[in-house]
């Protein structure tokens, strides 16, 4: 019979009621994702994105973002400024309740804001919950009104601290080390969203200063142009193959008749042969995708068949070009904004509200085809792209075939190379691939068999950034990855059937070694992307030194480590045998282990994927054709460079 120790019971007494802001001190990730580096930046853009609904509303033309000395962060525009008088039902400044209320704002259908970004109405008080101090200053009706707040809480009243001249609001504050792992904010980070902003709201001026000692710097994003910069931007380090960037935008009505919806897009064919199409709804990068993108893509596809089938650059007997011939090459941006934005999932991702894709479909349709009509040179140009990816698709069809007969799906043998573990649970296995087959050849001797698989590859992999599926799939080193992770390539990836949850890449700490890991995760991003999205791609951290003195035996990763343990082995005396690690292969079996694969001691870096648009724009500048970016990208970056063997 059960016992009714205090304990186990369960009434009304074990029912807790969070107050106020505590929910999200409680539980941060869910409202900004994570405790993390991505967390703590997006305190930024909430902010910014009540500046942003200001700016789409036509009411602010300039948003300073600055990062203080303190590391604090302060948000300024030009706006009307928010509401000071009183909230008639919680007899509050309405800027208080902003600020201290959940689910409070202009966005809910009280004629505040048409469009908004910030769906849900909870970022300043998110911003304030997480924060150790906040301090808003807003210039209204003539006057400067300040109020301070921290933690969730109101720490002043509403007071008018001055005359104002114009209006707008001003948020500075100080996020919260108990919540946060880290508090220093990147400048990189921030500028890649704010001229992200800055290109999805043409006209509008977003400045970002860095006021830190050391590190002080300022750039202003304006781009009249819109998303045609956008495109102009991320084509930057690729050759385009027609002249003219397409551009159109119309606005529709919802269904029931009575709200806008606006399409914007931007697009321009280059000489790659991946595609990097970029949707957002309301300023928020959807990422998943949406009916927007659904739309955009039927329209395309329609539109390229009904070009080529009437100008004869495909006969009535001949196949119709298919999806992937007519985005390959294809940088494309497709935002919309819209009243009442249905998005799916918690981090809004993906686009529901299914009327987006008729008015996207339909909009793209028209003004695509009167662009091919109008240009029939430049349509000439695209058209031979698309015809060649499709000759290009169709002997890839052939390659894949032989690669899958030769897969384990089919019963035959994994590759030669590979040494494989006896796990069958994907979940609980692992697979390295590691530079030479002398470092390979100690990792195998090294490894948990039970559980760790190793794949030598020798020398360095087919630069697929300039090479067809086609050419890729005659790669053997390819052909070995793709057959031992079992998952296959391209449209036909299914990331059910990956037989390793975490993929190792195991190189050399010196140029050659950071080559082969570029060329690895060039291939995983383009063929093979949702392996990174999913996290199962890792870099090992090798040591760079090893240090002995008698029986103290301790390897150092960074240089700082390695002063520092220099620094404690020399204050008692004696010689100090230092081995400065070239090469894997330099390491005994049993060094390997206990240093880069021993699950207890290890340090792996997970690699991922934050900004699609900065991930396709770095592998371009790295890996493709083009010197100019490259160098600059050089001389940007040298200074940050640790460790450099060459």
């Amino acid at each position: 019979m059960p016992t009714k120790d205090k304990e186990q019971q369960y009434d009304a007494a074990q029912i807790q009621v969070l107050e106020g802001l505590e929910p999200v001190r409680r539980r941060p990730g869910m409202y900004i994702g994570s405790t993390g580096e991505k967390g703590l930046h997006h305190l930024v853009y909430e902010i910014v994105d009540n500046s942003i609904d200001e700016a789409l509303a036509g009411y602010c033309s300039h948003i300073k973002v600055a990062i203080n000395e303190d590391n604090s962060i302060t948000v300024e525009d030009d706006g009307r400024g928010m509401p000071v008088d009183e909230h008639p039902k919680l007899k509050k400044p309405a800027v208080e309740v902003i600020h201290t209320v959940l689910h409070a704002g202009g966005k809910f259908g009280g004629g505040g804001y048409k469009v908004s970004g910030g769906l849900h109405g909870v970022g300043a008080s998110v911003v304030n919950a997480l924060s150790t101090k906040m301090i808003v200053e807003i210039q209204r009706n003539g006057h400067i009104y300040e109020q301070e707040y921290s933690r969730g809480k109101t720490q002043t009243k509403l007071t008018i601290v001055g005359d104002a001249k114009r209006t707008g609001s001003k948020t500075t504050f100080w996020p919260d080390l108990e919540i946060f792992e880290d508090t220093v904010y990147d400048f990189s980070t921030l500028e890649s969203r704010l001229r992200e902003m800055a290109f999805l709201n043409k006209g509008i001026k977003i400045s970002l200063e860095d006021k830190r000692p050391g590190s002080k710097k300022k750039e202003i994003f304006h781009y009249e142009g819109g998303l045609k910069e956008f495109v102009a931007f991320q084509n930057e380090a690729k050759e385009t193959i027609h002249p003219d960037i397409i551009y159109f935008e119309a606005r529709g009505k919802e269904k029931n008749g009575s709200d806008d919806m606006e399409c914007e897009v931007a697009m321009q064919y280059t000489d790659r042969y991946s595609e990097l199409i970029l949707s957002y709804a309301n300023n928020i990068n959807t990422t998943d995708g949406g009916y927007h993108l659904i739309g955009f893509r039927s329209a395309l596809t329609r539109a390229f068949n009904d070009y080529a089938r009437k100008n004869k650059f495909i006969k009535d007997t001949d196949d119709s070009l298919s999806g992937d011939d007519v985005r390959e090459g294809l940088t494309a941006v497709i935002s919309v904004k819209l009243t009442n934005p249905q998005f799916e999932g918690q981090t809004k991702a993906k686009l529901g509200n299914s009327e987006m894709r008729g008015f996207v479909e339909s909009t793209t349709n028209e003004y695509l085809t009167a662009f091919l009509q109008e240009n029939p040179n430049q349509a000439k140009m695209i058209l031979n792209k698309c015809l060649q990816a499709s000759r290009a698709r169709e002997a890839a069809r052939k390659a894949r075939d032989i690669t899958r007969k030769n897969s384990l799906i089919d019963g035959l043998s994994l590759p030669g190379k590979l040494a494989d573990c006896s796990e069958k649970d994907p979940a609980l296995s692992e697979i390295f691939l590691v530079e030479g087959d002398s470092a390979g050849g100690s990792a195998k001797q090294g490894r948990d068999r039970a559980r760790q698989a190793v794949l030598p590859l020798r020398g360095k992999i087919l630069n697929v950034e300039k090479a067809r599926l086609d050419r890729i799939l005659s790669s053997d080193e390819i052909k070995n990855m793709i057959t031992a992770f079992g998952c296959g390539i391209g449209d036909e990836f299914n990331i059910e059937k990956l037989r390793y949850h975490k993929i190792i890449i195991m190189t050399d700490a010196d140029v050659d070694g950071a080559h082969i890991r570029t060329l690895l995760l060039t291939f995983f991003y383009r063929y093979m992307t949702p392996l990174i999205e999913g996290g199962y791609v890792y870099a090992a951290q090798p040591p760079l030194f090893r240090d002995k003195k008698g029986k103290d035996e301790r390897y150092t990763y960074s240089d700082k480590e390695q002063a520092k343990v220099l620094a404690e082995m020399k204050e008692t005396g004696g010689k100090i045998d230092i081995q400065r690690y070239k090469g894997l292969g330099e390491m005994s079996f049993q060094q390997l282990w206990d240093t880069t694969m021993d699950f207890k001691t290890r340090t792996l870096v997970q690699i991922t994927l934050e900004d699609t648009a900065a991930a396709d724009a770095i592998f371009t500048t790295l890996m493709g054709d083009k010197v100019p970016p490259r160098r600059k990208f050089i001389e940007d970056n040298a200074k940050y460079v640790k460790n450099l063997d060459i």
